[in-house]
């Protein structure tokens, strides 16, 4: 399947029983590599904050770096859907600096797309967003701007709320939820009462996609791994044994041969 992949096709597929694809990128070489590799959506998440930054929440993340990463990555992509993260206080403040922001990411990026964090709580601002033709995703269960306020990374377990939450941003026009941090038969019941579909972090093998930090699969973070994550290939040692085989050539001699030389 090669063609542009849209809200449509996403709601076609959860339709058809056909899983979704997702992943996170934050610059134009892997949103390439993930693009050709037939991923459905990237989301350029403000988790740059942590896996590119270094720091230890995503609540410093602006703006201006948000639209910065998502306008490089939309431009290297020709099939997947592009979902830009609106970052903290991008659309707490107002409905209408919610709008305004929201629009940045389609007019100033490229992106089809945003995502924001929040259930009931954030509907008016969903519903504002889709009536001004901008498609929106929601974030339920575990939202990271929100982890003060919930005192951590812990997994969200009152199905009550979630499942209101879900079939709020729902009705108020969201295209797509994302559920982290969630039981998987909670996340399993909230996919069967929803039209749109549902994308699983943490969330169980139920829901209608799945997606993980490109940092945490390819294996580039250290330190804690969450338990839900895949590691499928080891890309942080294989770039740590590059460079040690690079300072040995250079400090032996043998880098640069002759075939490297003019």
């Amino acid at each position: 399947m090669n063609a542009k992949v849209t809200t449509s096709t996403l709601a076609k597929m959860k339709k058809d029983g056909v899983k979704i694809t997702a992943m996170t990128a934050y610059d134009a070489p892997f949103a390439r590599i993930f693009d050709e590799s037939g991923i459905d959506m990237i989301l350029v998440g403000d988790s740059l904050g942590m896996v590119i930054q270094g720091g230890t929440s995503t609540l410093h993340v602006t703006m201006e770096e948000m639209l910065y990463h998502t306008r490089i990555v939309a431009g290297a992509c020709k099939r997947a859907m592009v979902v830009g993260d609106m970052p903290f206080m991008s659309y707490q403040i107002s409905v209408e600096d919610a709008v305004r922001n929201a629009g940045r990411f389609l007019k100033e990026t490229g992106a089809s797309a945003v995502k924001l964090e929040g259930g009931a709580s954030v509907c008016d601002r969903i519903k504002a967003m889709a009536s001004a033709g901008i498609p929106v995703q929601a974030h339920i269960g575990l939202t990271p701007q929100s982890v003060h306020q919930m005192g951590g990374f812990k997994v969200q377990r009152d199905e009550e709320r979630l499942m209101n939450d879900a079939k709020a941003v729902e009705d108020a026009g969201a295209f797509s939820v994302v559920l982290e941090g969630i039981p998987s038969n909670i996340a399993e019941a909230v996919t069967r009462a929803l039209r749109i579909p549902t994308i699983g972090i943490g969330a169980g093998a139920a829901c209608d996609g799945q997606i993980l930090v490109m940092h945490d699969m390819l294996g580039i973070n250290q330190g804690h791994i969450p338990k839900f994550v895949k590691k499928y290939v080891n890309l942080g040692e294989e770039a740590r044994n590059g460079v040690k085989a690079f300072i040995a050539e250079v400090q032996g001699g043998s880098f640069p041969a002759s075939e490297h030389c003019y």
